[in-house]
């Protein structure tokens, strides 16, 4: 199962990332994939061809485990009748 988490890290905008497990206290590096801006654009300084990116915790202040529910909301316009 992979979670979808946002990660903060120190001095940059947060980066929405996916994870296959959720770290343990013992990780000194935290791997994801699917790397991009809190509103889906690419990140600058992240090879758009890159499949994993791995981020050592200490340039991490913090990291937000988003629930599936907000990942799968779809807005659409229903027309009422």
């Amino acid at each position: 199962m992979t979670y979808t988490v946002l990660i903060h890290l120190i001095n940059a905008d947060p980066l929405l990332a996916e994870v296959e497990r959720l770290p343990e206290p013992q990780d000194q590096v935290l791997i994801c994939s699917n790397v991009r801006l809190r509103d889906g654009k690419e990140v600058h300084y992240i090879d758009p061809e890159a499949v994993q990116v791995i981020i050592p915790w200490h340039r991490i202040s913090f990291v937000e485990v988003l629930s599936a529910r907000e990942e799968a909301e779809i807005i659409s316009f229903v027309r009422e009748r």
